[in-house]
């Protein structure tokens, strides 16, 4: 179970929204550090580790850059909650070991409510009112990866059990 608050954002938020293009030659950190600026310029000042995102349509949009997650791991950012993700992103997400959850009904999430997101089961509830959204659930073998830190973590983890068992 994830549970933090939420970070509201809406449609078609773009990897260069999440790690703008002029800061790409920067560490990972300093890329963070304007990550979502153009849309919200206090986004950083104010997301806390274990926080959500919760977004609409088409989130992730754009490159195939993996610096947009990797802005979010770097941030503290636990989960993404979206209407829908751009392909690319999303599974870079999932490599990278950030869940992320398609969610039809994310746009009744209120901007700093504080839910609880089980990636297995496919729910997120927010704590306050107990009301549930159903989300698509992130299948059991994907989430072996993703708390394994993603997907080479989990490959050399994989590795070291096949050749010590």
């Amino acid at each position: 179970m994830i549970e933090g608050a939420v970070h509201r954002f809406g449609d078609n938020i773009d990897t260069d929204q999440l790690a703008p293009g002029r800061y790409m030659k920067g560490a990972i950190a300093e890329i963070a550090r304007h990550c979502l600026e153009a849309v919200d310029p206090g986004f950083v000042d104010r997301v806390c580790p274990g926080d959500i995102i919760v977004a609409g349509d088409n989130f992730g949009a754009g490159s195939s850059r993996e610096q947009a997650v990797a802005a979010l791991l770097a941030l503290g950012v636990s989960a993404v909650v979206a209407k829908s993700f751009a392909r690319i992103f999303f599974r870079n997400a999932l490599n990278l070991g950030l869940p992320v959850l398609v969610c039809p009904t994310a746009s009744e999430i209120p901007d700093g409510a504080r839910i609880a997101v089980d990636p297995t089961s496919g729910r997120a509830v927010e704590t306050a009112t107990g009301q549930q959204h159903d989300c698509e659930p992130i299948p059991s073998h994907l989430m072996a990866m993703v708390r394994d830190g993603g997907l080479l973590p989990h490959l050399e983890k994989t590795l070291r059990t096949s050749t010590n068992g």
